[in-house]
């Protein structure tokens, strides 16, 4: 048997057997098609077995390619995490954040400074998508996630479990009249989360259960943009305390009912199992333990 390890043809194996797609492996190792092309070419003929099933759709993985490809997946990806380490040993230690929008703008922001002021060796780079990133392959140190906690093959430790208020502009109040109970919301036009579901929940756990309104009108897929159509004088919202509490404070937004009610899902900080063991990011889920903590979380 030849004995060079064919590194490149089993790099451009794996992508493809990722994506299921030439082209995208392509773009994800940043050639040409035609060199991922080849590279499967010669890994085949040196194996001596077709490892794709060709399509115009997709690119799929025989019995033989499917049997190596999850071994060779995970290989890679500790390949790259050990280049990271690496890389992470010779610079100033460096933590990079993922989190939402909403929650980044309203909450993580303004506490940062106390922080970097902690811990001014620490360079921190928050990136703010409502894309779910993959942790075991982007360099993404820390996810602060919001969901029910479930996250297989990760580390995940509970922050705080958003509280939701009834808000509202005083300019709709004084339009539309005040809210004296719940089902006086109804009569309001209502903003709402993605799911449409957030309305409905909090209707029927205040005795107004199965009432078609809760469900209607403009949906938000962010939290800040819900905000920000409550202050506009759209609707009523429903949104997290931590959020509105400056929007209340400056006057922007007015707590309607004193009828606050727990969200489905709290807030996680997230991690692969080994990034504890490094200082940077021990320090971070320590800080921010204590601001939730303070925060009433």
């Amino acid at each position: 048997m030849n004995p060079v390890f064919p590194l490149l043809a089993l790099r451009a194996f794996t992508e493809v057997g990722r994506h299921g797609s030439i082209k995208h492996a392509a773009e994800a190792l940043g050639v040409t098609s035609g060199a991922v092309s080849q590279q499967i070419r010669l890994l085949e003929e040196r194996v001596g077995l077709p490892l794709f099933v060709r399509s115009r759709q997709r690119m799929g993985l025989t019995e033989a390619g499917a049997r190596v490809h999850p071994g060779l997946v995970m290989a890679f990806d500790q390949i790259a995490n050990a280049l990271h380490t690496l890389e992470a040993a010779r610079a100033r230690p460096s933590l990079t954040i993922s989190t939402q929008p909403s929650f980044a703008a309203s909450w993580l922001v303004p506490r940062l400074g106390r922080f970097t002021r902690r811990y001014p060796e620490i360079e921190v780079r928050v990136e703010a998508s409502s894309a779910l990133v993959d942790l075991q392959r982007e360099r993404v140190d820390i996810a602060l996630r919001h969901g029910l906690g479930q996250y297989p093959g990760l580390q995940a430790q509970a922050l705080m479990a958003p509280v939701l208020l009834p808000v509202a502009s005083p300019g709709l109040l004084a339009s539309m009249g005040p809210v004296h109970t719940p089902a006086d919301c109804l009569a309001y036009p209502l903003l709402q989360d993605a799911d449409r579901a957030d309305w409905a929940l909090w209707l029927a756990a205040h005795g107004e259960a199965d009432d078609p309104r809760a469900e209607r009108g403009t949906a938000f897929e962010d939290d800040y943009l819900l905000i920000r159509a409550a202050v506009a004088g759209q609707g009523l919202a429903l949104v997290p305390r931590e959020y509105a509490h400056e929007e209340i404070t400056a006057g922007r937004l007015v707590q309607v009912l004193d009828k606050p009610w727990p969200a489905r899902f709290a807030y996680y900080l997230v991690t692969l199992p080994q990034a504890m063991q490094r200082p940077e990011v021990q320090a971070f889920a320590d800080w921010i333990s204590e601001e939730a903590r303070s925060a009433g979380g």
